[in-house]
């Protein structure tokens, strides 16, 4: 029997084992997922990840509507939780030209603070895969935004004055922010990887927060840095290795340490990989590659259904006391 598909908040079950007490159930990975492409794969990947270093908490997954039926139940089958969330876009009244066009559709990445049966979530691009356990970020004090600094280097930021100075937050030593440019730029952090506490009213100030700000190269990533650089607690780059770090600050990297990769350079998600792009040819990026495709190619990491229905029965209890009513997916037969 498949799964039945509930578009109004899908749940289904998921990396959790057997816990006790609703402080542990409320917790949970969370990434977001829209369109027909092929991402859904970095999603599975993802899943399958979480499952290997033997996450203690489920990976929601956020779904715009055009996400079709068939990558909802590849991903409930891969255990899962599918929650259904509509657009977010920014003003209209602006004219923005953005890094890359794709950027306008993040912005719905913002309603997972809506997600409030939960109290701590570790938010994560689908193109990030986990290769240490990493459960200890949930047990961070609240009341703070964690996430790892960005890199000002690669052309995308061409059109910014970090960028034509060559300025990089990553080593301030090397060339020294002008003091006929105003006081440097704000911390800045990469918004593929972070750690949040959902909030109806923190939800309700980044929506009405959104409606009067004007949009910017980065959409999401430049609203999230405005809007929580007060609250901003950096991480180390073993949480978020952004893969150009490779080349542009390899003295910061030690692979043998890094516990999240996050494969958003030209030419390096793994299920697109070709090698020709500039950097995709060097044997570290090949390594990474490879790593990734072990762990999504491996069939002993699918979700076995029946055993997670088990283990989810205790999260689906605090949900309840939570939230009220919970519609969940049905796991198919063991049979």
């Amino acid at each position: 029997m498949a799964p039945e598909i509930v578009k109004s908040g899908v749940e289904s079950v998921g990396l959790i084992p057997p816990t006790k007490g609703v402080t542990r159930a409320r917790r949970a990975y969370v990434t977001f997922l829209a369109g027909n492409g092929d991402y859904v794969k970095g999603v599975v990947g993802l899943a399958k990840g979480l499952r290997k270093v033997k996450a203690a908490y489920p990976l929601v997954v956020a779904v715009l509507p055009d996400v079709p039926e068939e990558h909802r139940r590849m991903l409930v089958a891969q255990g899962c939780i599918v929650r259904e969330i509509e657009p977010v876009y920014p003003p209209e009244n602006y004219q923005c030209q953005y890094a890359h066009a794709y950027y306008v559709i993040n912005y719905s990445k913002l309603r997972i603070w809506e997600f409030v049966e939960y109290e701590k979530m570790v938010y994560l691009d689908g193109d990030i895969q986990v290769y240490e356990n990493i459960d200890h970020l949930f047990d961070l004090p609240d009341g703070y935004f964690y996430a790892v600094l960005d890199c000002f280097c690669e052309p995308s930021w061409s059109k910014t004055p970090q960028y034509k100075i060559g300025y990089c937050q990553q080593c301030p030593e090397k060339v020294q922010w002008p003091a006929e440019l105003g006081p440097p730029p704000s911390l800045y952090f990469n918004a593929g990887f972070f750690v949040h506490e959902p909030s109806i009213s923190t939800y309700n100030a980044l929506l009405d927060t959104l409606k009067v700000t004007p949009p910017t190269s980065f959409a999401e990533q430049d609203f999230l840095n405005m809007f929580f650089k007060d609250k901003l607690k950096p991480l180390p780059i073993e949480y978020n290795l952004v893969l150009a770090f490779l080349w542009r600050h390899p003295d910061k990297v030690d692979l043998t340490k890094v516990m999240v990769v996050h494969y958003c350079a030209a030419g390096s998600k793994p299920w697109r990989y070709t090698g020709k792009e500039e950097n995709m040819d060097r044997e570290d990026i090949k390594m990474l590659v490879k790593k990734w495709w072990d762990i999504y190619e491996d069939p002993s990491l699918d979700c076995n259904l029946a055993d997670a229905a088990l283990n989810l029965k205790p999260f689906r209890a605090a949900l309840s006391e939570a939230a009220g009513v919970v519609n969940y997916v049905t796991a198919p037969s063991a049979a």
